[in-house]
């Protein structure tokens, strides 16, 4: 057969591919007998080729593929496409999911370019405000009669013939406004009704100077994490083409520039717990209107704010008021805060079993913690222990001091760091001081949280570990019971 010649308009021409397409499938001219030619080019190839047929029938993804690739800039992008719809009416219906496939392969890099092209014109375009006769331009309406009416313009450079296939974003974002998008491809006007296709133009009827750009320059730096600041990879997400219609691109330097002194700032600022909480407001507070006993206390500690983020309720400290042994440990869990209890989750468990196994109650002894609310952070469904920062622990200081006053035991035993910290005021190497300590004004011991015996990954060391653990809970009764008796 001879070559036939389709001629198509400038641009994304997807109805002009889908005429020849239907006559072309219709009279069976193979890919390798047509040529694509831009409208009004000299005729090479004979007669163009014309003709009415019906719809051909292809699977959606076929089609979605040819509204995205007729806006390429490739001039091969019509000649690919017939042959890649060719090939799926010739047998190969999944073609496109055979991505090894060097035509598919071309094909969707084409589509996946087109769509990063429209999601560029998307967020990267700016509107300027202009004032006009009858939202057009001035020239079309001088002597009209048409009142002075407010119109957004925009000017824009696409990497492929991309503006149809971005409107509707616009068009329904910006449906009340009167706005102009102009391109060196064509142009699109929105009357809040009607969407009218113009020629190509150029980047100078478009205002420049109105108050939008502030606006833009001052939301961007205001969205601007100075933590993040990595110009080049500011350059591959928003391409250098469409700076110099953006009018926050003139706030980047300086922001990039002062970022480091900003980061210094925020990690300052992060250091001290959020206003909003005001833990010195409340504790200020309780210091005026200490209590007069551990129910008073507690009685302010459910009512106070929690110092630590993600808390819900308090969880108070439990166990007879004369106890000899009074045992701190770094914050209440999960299921702590749930039942509002201390030490009933897994390691409180695994405590119960081994004050057991060191001949101690659990009824003579009182749990407590040094921070009095949960820490957590919320993973999908799951809420996930955080450890308190010293900052918190030593907020709570002041309550857990108050709290051992009114209860004066024999012997407090620190279980685990933060309690050591908490009680010492300082940071305690576990590893290196366990055993006997002093938190004025009390007799102390310091030990492992039983947490850490139940993190342990091996099993051999997890139980050597809770045999020493144990042993230092028989430690514990025999001091405090040489305490009660030598008072």
């Amino acid at each position: 057969m001879a070559r036939v010649r389709i001629d198509m308009k400038a641009g994304a021409d997807l109805d002009g591919f889908r005429k020849a397409l239907r006559a072309l499938v219709r009279d069976g001219v193979a890919p390798d007998d047509v040529v694509f030619a831009a409208e009004g080019a000299q005729d090479l190839f004979g007669e163009p080729f014309v003709g009415e047929a019906p719809p051909v029938a292809l699977p959606r993804v076929v089609t979605r593929l040819i509204a995205d690739v007729v806006c390429h800039r490739d001039h091969e992008r019509y000649g690919l496409l017939y042959r890649l719809v060719w090939r799926v009416l010739h047998g190969e219906r999944a073609l496109l999911e055979v991505a090894s496939d060097p035509l598919v392969c071309r094909l969707a890099r084409m589509q996946q370019e087109v769509r990063r092209d429209i999601h560029h014109m998307h967020g990267f375009l700016r509107f300027r405000r202009v004032v006009t006769k009858g939202g057009v331009t001035e020239s079309e309406t001088e002597g009209s009669g048409i009142e002075d009416k407010e119109r957004f313009v925009a000017y824009f450079e696409p990497g492929h013939f991309t503006l149809v296939a971005a409107a509707p974003f616009f068009t329904e974002r910006f449906a009340n406004m009167a706005w102009s998008i102009l391109t060196p491809d064509g142009s699109l006007h929105w009357d809040g009704k009607e969407l009218v296709e113009g020629p190509p133009a150029r980047r100078d009827p478009a205002a420049a100077g109105d108050g939008f750009e502030e606006g833009w320059r001052t939301y961007y730096a205001a969205t601007f994490n100075p933590a993040r600041a990595n110009p080049k990879l500011m350059a591959q997400h928003m391409p250098r083409r469409y700076w110099a219609d953006m009018p926050e691109v003139a706030a980047i330097p300086e922001l990039v520039s002062s970022a480091p002194a900003r980061v210094r700032e925020m990690i300052a600022r992060e250091a001290a717990a959020s206003p909003k909480r005001a833990p010195e407001k409340a504790l200020q507070k309780m210091r005026e209107d200490r209590p007069k006993s551990l129910q008073d206390l507690n009685a302010l500690i459910a009512a106070s704010e929690p110092l630590v983020s993600g808390a819900t309720r308090a969880v108070l400290g439990e166990g007879p008021l004369n106890a000899d042994i009074v045992f701190v440990g770094e914050q209440p869990g999960d299921q702590e805060d749930r039942e509002g209890r201390p030490f009933v989750g897994p390691a409180g468990q695994l405590l119960d079993r081994a004050l057991a196994e060191a001949g101690i109650e659990r009824g003579s002894v009182y749990l407590t913690n040094a921070v009095k609310h949960f820490k957590f952070e919320m993973r999908g469904k799951r809420r996930i222990h955080q450890k308190p920062s010293v900052s918190e622990v030593k907020h709570y200081r002041w309550w857990l001091m108050a709290e051992l006053e009114f209860l004066s035991p024999r012997l407090v035993v620190a279980l685990g760091g933060t309690a050591a910290l908490a009680l010492s005021g300082r940071q305690v190497s576990v590893t290196k001081t366990r055993g006997r300590q002093e938190f004025p004004p009390f007799a102390g011991f310091l030990t492992v949280h039983p947490a850490y015996l139940l993190r342990l990954p091996d099993a051999e060391a997890k139980a050597s570990a809770y045999r020493a653990f144990v042993d230092d809970l028989r430690q514990v009764r025999v001091i405090a019971g040489k305490r009660r008796e030598a008072a």
